[in-house]
């Protein structure tokens, strides 16, 4: 399942020759859907999506599917009620006369009450009893729309589940496309594009499914919507859809005329929920494809993004906002530029922006927020300069000395492109000598030899590569001195025999370019002893520090 917010718990296959390895089986399974139950209370899940029971549902069931969110044997309860559900609905079904759409209506909405009160509910007893097959047929055209709209509630909770129940809901899907369709009722069509999302969620092999099924289209069509939670839903279901690798299917929807201008119109004018769904869109299309960017940017999505940018209090809202960012200004200069111009509408202007992110009390907002100033760092000598001057610096300095570590490889990550010119074309960047003085100042080649030492290779090398800088560019000789009196030499040391080989290089030759056999002779006998080449060697081989680079999900 990808993106589920959650660790997955899948309790393997049952033993069916030994009563008492089946048996512990199901304790252990149960055991499992109640952890999985108390984790989901608090996660915040994107991949896919349970609905939960409408306020105005009163079952019979609710408090127990409740009490199974903490209680094992509620649990075991819950699962038998689900097996008994499916066992009658297939009875309402066989029937016939009169009353008999009341029953098997009835029948339905008590299966899904089953399947909704609970954050965890026992999904695979479902699919094992036999529910899928009878209600797809309740999908049929023709069928009401109370219970279409209970069969597919139901197949959007079964397709929430592991790969497993996921797959068991495919013969569902040409009749949810198709009820996406104009003559659908607004609420069935809803109800049909969450439980699309749910089987998109799953994976790139779920998502061709639906496309080649014609998936897309239908969904574009919900996006549209003047009513805010068809909107939502469609959106949600659509970011799934597109997610990628390829770009094909996000180059398509932005090919559908009138979607990149409702996109923006929904961020002018939706709540924030409606805006973190279209966000979301919007960091897939970014991510994929360069010409789809610049059709957005044409649209006019740069102004609003900005102002959930400075004005939002919620992560939901500003962690897609600010993937969006970053993948757009990871792109050529001209779109770097274009977000600093549409910064300048904003209280405080990009930088502002970006400064009120990494001051967030939230780990992940600081976390994308460096992201988006690393990439902005590795432009342009004008994009250097403007963050540079900016209140920015003295952030990223006190997140590189004090935040969770992710955080503090980002703002690393910054701060280190800050100091090396743009890569020409068969050149390697040289120091920016202004800035790399500045933050060496502020204390930085300490927290920089501290990567080194760390056991994350990615910090290792941006830690060494730092150190390189300093020592080959602060004059007389100042940079291997610091580098000296903040442990740097043992720091590197501790690399000589890491199992990464290019680690193991750079700090091998560092070390014996300078601080080989000679190194101190200058300081305790004069220049005439010592080779004044020492210290000169060649480290243009050295990775330059990491360019632009864009992320999904």
């Amino acid at each position: 399942m990808e993106s589920s917010g959650v660790a997955s718990h899948a309790p393997g296959k049952r033993e069916q020759i030994k009563t008492s390895v089946g048996a512990v089986a199901g304790q252990r399974r149960r055991k499992l859907a109640v952890t999985l139950g108390k984790e989901r209370r608090d996660a915040v899940v994107r991949g896919k999506r349970i609905r939960r029971a409408d306020t105005n549902d009163d079952s019979e069931f609710m408090e127990l599917a409740e009490a199974a969110v903490d209680d094992e044997n509620a649990y075991k309860q819950l699962e038998e009620e689900v097996s008994q559900a499916v066992q009658n609905l297939k009875l309402a079904l066989s029937t016939s006369g009169k009353g008999a759409a009341t029953k098997k209506l009835e029948a339905l909405r008590k299966l899904r009450q089953l399947l909704s009160f609970n954050s965890a509910p026992p999904i695979h007893v479902a699919v094992a009893s036999g529910a899928v097959p009878i209600l797809v047929d309740c999908l049929a055209f023709g069928s009401s729309e109370e219970q279409l709209l209970e069969a597919a509630w139901c197949l959007t909770n079964i397709a929430s589940g592991e790969l497993d129940q996921t797959r068991a809901v495919l013969p569902a899907v040409p009749l949810l496309i198709a009820h996406l369709g104009e003559r659908s009722a607004v609420h069935v069509a809803e109800q049909c594009a969450w439980a699309a999302g749910n089987i998109a969620g799953e994976g790139e092999d779920m998502r061709e499914i639906l496309l080649s099924q014609g998936a897309l289209l239908s969904l574009s069509r919900l996006i549209f919507s003047a009513v805010p939670s068809v909107a939502r839903t469609s959106c949600w279901a659509m970011s799934n859809l597109i997610k990628g690798p390829s770009a094909r299917a996000a180059t398509e929807l932005m090919s559908i005329k009138g979607i990149p201008e409702c996109l923006v119109q929904h961020l002018i004018k939706g709540d924030e929920a409606l805006v973190a769904e279209v966000a979301w869109i919007l960091v897939y299309v970014t991510v994929l494809s360069d010409s789809c960017t610049a059709v957005l940017i044409h649209a006019g999505v740069l102004p609003p993004l900005f102002q959930w940018l400075a004005s939002s209090e919620q992560t939901t809202v500003l962690t897609p906002i600010l993937r969006t960012l970053g993948n757009i200004v990871s792109g050529e200069n001209a779109k770097t530029d274009a977000v600093i111009l549409a910064g300048h509408n904003v209280s405080g202007g990009l930088c502002g922006a970006l400064l009120r992110c990494l001051k967030a009390p939230h780990r992940n907002l600081q976390k994308e927020g460096a992201w988006v100033v690393s990439n902005i760092a590795a432009g342009s000598m004008e994009h250097k300069r403007m963050l540079f001057t900016s209140n920015l610096l003295d952030r990223l300095v006190h997140l590189l000395k004090a935040a969770a570590f992710d955080v503090k490889k980002e703002a690393a990550y910054a701060l280190g492109n800050l100091c090396v010119t743009p890569k020409q074309a068969g050149t390697e960047p040289h120091p920016i000598l202004e800035h790399l003085s500045s933050l060496v100042a502020r204390g930085c080649v300490k927290e920089f030899v501290n990567l080194v030492r760390l056991p994350d290779a990615e910090a290792s090398r941006l830690g060494i590569q730092f150190i390189e800088l300093v020592m080959r560019s602060l004059p007389n000789g100042q940079g291997p001195k610091l580098v000296e009196i903040e442990d740097g030499i043992a720091a590197l040391e501790t690399l000589q025999f890491h199992e990464n080989e290019e680690l193991r290089n750079m700090a091998t030759v560092l070390l014996d370019g300078y601080f080989g056999d000679d190194y101190g002779l200058e300081e305790e006998y004069g220049s005439k002893v010592v080779d004044g080449n020492a210290g000169g060697n060649d480290v243009s081989d050295y990775p330059s520090w990491r360019r632009k680079g864009t992320v999904g999900v």
